[in-house]
């Protein structure tokens, strides 16, 4: 395996089980010493990082001395997994932005590349107890993602984030599941069959090591790695105090694109999003939105022209006589022309074409509008005689 040699993978996954995700001081003390010699500290009792007080050092010295790194070595392998260093091939190198708080290692279990999925990647997140339209909206955009070939990043929750797994999951797209305990803990309960759906066809990702059961600080620390890992991250529905808006702010501090989508303004689950639309935040509808903003360069979103009806077909000139023709009586060619400022000519050469199209008929010298509307006004024949 290339990158950090046996020694340090050792260390690295100590130091998962002993410290806690996103602590800055021992990541900076790790940039200082390095984690072979930051582990033999915490079982000699050497050194402690910077500003580390006796009783946090005396908690983590007790970590250390029940962990056995080896043993969860062996244990995620024998899940199908493995664990990642920084320098690893796999390791995605966009973790690095988050500086100090960057993870010590990453606890994989799944059949993709970390790095290569998440080289495509978007996070939708948002509020666990969402309404319908929330997790109708969450599985849309990961359904439409999927299917553009880009890879859904969510924590497996309920609400928004198990919406958004399933949705890519639905058209046998790319997803994972950044978690707040092992990749062995099936949490939530109710989602240990969704979780084992990713682990078969997707990835778990962990900061902790197999067997750690989430916490509230753990939750709000898996939030910095969601945002860092992908593109974007579109906050689907979150109430003002939601804890996907952290998601946003670790997005928006990483220089991530940031998205959200609106509610009913009568919502309060959708009061966060509003607030970050109102913000830095992007309006997105849908995914071709979305994949715009987080795309490379020419990945644009199809225009807007709303519903096409016969009308919208006609080329311009044509639309001008057209609209030139009284509602309620017919008109001579010249009227028509006068009304359209056009030649009598073109005028009744437009006339000719709206007839064979159905919008006009002829009643003696003069026309007027079918009373039917017209009977097709399909593109290829419109466009045939769009010349002057």
């Amino acid at each position: 395996m290339s990158g950090p040699d046996a020694r340090d993978r050792l260390a690295r996954a100590a130091l998962a089980r002993v410290t806690e995700p996103g602590d800055e001081r021992v990541g900076q003390w790790l940039t200082e010493v390095g984690p072979v010699r930051a582990w033999e500290a915490l079982r000699e009792g050497g050194q402690p990082p910077a500003r580390t007080g006796a009783e946090r050092w005396a908690g983590m010295r007790l970590r250390a001395a029940h962990t056995r790194p080896a043993a969860d070595l062996e244990r995620i392998a024998a899940l199908g997994g493995r664990f990642l260093c920084p320098g690893d091939r796999e390791w995605p190198s966009q973790l690095d932005d988050l500086g100090p708080g960057r993870p010590i290692g990453l606890w994989v279990r799944g059949p993709c590349s970390l790095r290569f999925v998440a080289l495509r990647s978007v996070a939708l997140v948002g509020s666990r107890a969402c309404t319908d339209y929330g997790a109708y909206v969450a599985g849309d955009l990961a359904t439409a993602l999927a299917e553009r070939g880009w890879t859904v990043v969510s924590g497996a929750a309920h609400g928004v984030d198990g919406a958004a797994h399933r949705g890519a999951l639905a058209v046998g797209g790319s997803t994972v599941a950044v978690l707040a305990c092992g990749v062995d803990v099936g949490y939530p309960a109710a989602h240990r069959e969704l979780i084992d759906r990713i682990a078969r066809s997707g990835l778990l990702v962990a900061e902790l090591a197999p067997g750690a059961q989430p916490t509230r600080g753990r939750f709000v620390q898996r939030n910095r790695v969601i945002a860092a890992l992908t593109r974007g991250t579109v906050v689907v529905e979150a109430a003002g105090r939601s804890g996907s808006l952290i998601t946003a702010r670790h997005a928006r501090r990483l220089g991530r694109h940031l998205m959200a989508v609106p509610g009913p303004v009568t919502s309060g689950l959708s009061a966060g999003a509003h607030r970050l639309i109102r913000g830095e935040a992007t309006l997105v509808r849908d995914a071709a939105d979305i994949v715009e903003l987080a795309g490379d360069m020419g990945e644009l979103a199809s225009e807007d022209t709303g519903p096409a009806v016969p009308r919208d077909l006609l080329a311009p000139p044509t639309g001008l006589v057209l609209d030139a023709l009284p509602a309620t009586r017919p008109a001579t060619v010249e009227q028509v022309a006068a009304s359209a400022c056009t030649s009598p000519e073109a005028a009744e050469a437009r006339l000719k074409e709206l007839h064979s199209l159905g919008f006009v008929e002829r009643v003696a010298e003069r026309w007027q509008l079918c009373r039917g509307g017209p009977r097709h006004a399909d593109g290829p024949a419109i466009r045939a005689g769009a010349g002057p």
